[in-house]
């Protein structure tokens, strides 16, 4: 939506990704602040075709257990919560932080450099 090095990576992965509704507060939480109504959040994302994941018990040890493995790295909870759905469905993340591609027994797609 903000013309980001790597949209194009993301906009043909979305009919059928899954997001988890931790991310998409995030999202929600980036539009609102450059402006956005959330009237308007919810025409713009109503077509993208992504399905939200809740955050349940299951994902929310999933993403704490993740903060042991990735503690070196600053890893957020949007970004772990992002990666414990990827782990637990057995799919792809996608991200632009280069840090999550040097974890193990992960898949990680990089939107930008080395692997994008």
């Amino acid at each position: 939506m903000l013309e980001e090095p790597g949209a194009d990576i993301v906009e043909n992965a979305l009919p059928g990704a899954l997001l988890s509704a931790v991310n998409l507060a995030e999202i929600v939480g980036k539009l609102r602040e450059r402006g956005m109504r959330l009237e308007e959040v919810d025409a713009a994302l109503a077509p993208v075709g992504f399905e939200v994941v809740e955050f349940d018990a299951e994902l929310a040890k999933i993403c704490g257990d993740l903060r042991i493995e990735t503690r070196g790295y600053g890893l957020s909870l949007g970004d772990r919560a992002c990666l414990a759905l990827a782990r637990h469905r057995g799919c792809e993340a996608l991200t632009a932080n280069v840090a999550w591609a040097q974890l193990a027994n992960m898949r990680v797609r990089l939107l930008r450099g080395a692997n994008a």
